[in-house]
């Protein structure tokens, strides 16, 4: 497991790298002088109006010694980001991300401008949030021997609070299921609203989620899971973080077909998840059969499985 921690973390580092081209280049400069070791397990780069770059670093954010980031600066980053042709991502926009080539993520938060009941687009950008996606192969080991049967899958649900790797470890599972690793191969849906799973990037995933995976998105979870029961056969079912009751009614509608299902929740553990109302009818009519709990201690995560029914 070590050898796998030490190889990822040089997948990080290659990927912050590919990155960090959206950025001008003296506050690229700023980042890339916090040095290798740090910027190994470095998760994302914030970018805020009048501030150095602050890299987070295992959920602390470290300060870069460059210049502070200009409205220029981030106009010139999401130009870069969306190839300078803001309005071929506006969809995005509206959502307060754009998606880059290798998977990266460009959250945005400035002053909305709204037609109605709708966010048409940001007027004035003062932040961003560059996120590096990073690939995160070996790392199923002991949660996909738990979750295998001899007919298919378990239904299981990945807790965590945020930045834990729900979503690494959610994308390695469909991954190893589509692909056949350790059984047979499955055909699996991926319903990825926000497109942080497969990251579609001018319709091709920029990340890995093998041969045999159907990806939905920009569409809403409930939608999409919906539209792939009934359009492609899966016999998995896969979409991230389950947060509101429209989700549940439609996990619990695929769970009566007989599909087997993977999911994120933000919860600390079962515990949590259990006292929270939104989550409280999967517990009860038996959906997940499989929680799998993510730690992080001393910067390496782990995982640990519970039985649910």
């Amino acid at each position: 497991m070590d050898k796998v921690w030490e190889s990822n973390r040089a997948r990080r580092l290659c990927a912050l790298k590919q990155a960090a081209l959206v950025l001008p280049g003296e506050l690229a400069q700023g980042v890339f002088r916090l040095g290798e070791d740090r910027l190994s397990d470095a998760e994302e780069l914030r970018l805020r109006l009048g501030y150095p770059i602050t890299v987070n670093v295992e959920g602390r954010e470290v300060e870069t010694d460059g210049p502070a980031v200009s409205r220029d600066d981030l106009r010139q980053v999401l130009e870069a980001a969306s190839q300078a042709s803001a309005h071929t991502v506006l969809g995005q926009v509206r959502n307060g991300y754009v998606t880059l080539r290798g998977g990266h993520r460009l959250g945005l938060c400035g002053t909305a401008a709204w037609d109605g009941a709708q966010m048409m687009t940001l007027r004035y950008l003062t932040s961003l949030a560059l996120r590096i996606a990073c690939p995160a192969e070996g790392q199923a080991g002991e949660v996909l021997e738990a979750l295998r049967t001899q007919e298919g899958v378990r239904s299981a649900l990945i807790l965590a609070p945020p930045g834990a790797g729900k979503t690494t470890l959610l994308r390695e599972l469909i991954r190893c299921l589509s692909d056949g690793v350790d059984g047979p191969p499955l055909r699996v849906g991926l319903a990825d609203e926000r497109g942080e799973v497969a990251a579609l990037y001018q319709g091709v995933p920029q990340f890995d989620v093998g041969r045999h995976t159907d990806v939905l998105d920009g569409c809403r979870k409930a939608q999409g899971l919906e539209i792939l029961l009934r359009g492609m056969n899966p016999q998995v079912l896969a979409a991230d973080e389950i947060t509101c009751p429209a989700d549940v009614s439609a996990v619990e509608e695929a769970a009566g077909c007989g599909v087997a299902l993977l999911a994120t929740a933000h919860a600390g553990d079962v515990g949590d998840l259990r006292r929270r109302p939104v989550y409280r009818s999967l517990l009860e009519l038996g959906v997940f059969r499989r929680a799998v709990v993510l730690e992080r201690r001393a910067g390496k995560r782990s995982a640990r499985i519970e039985v649910l029914t």
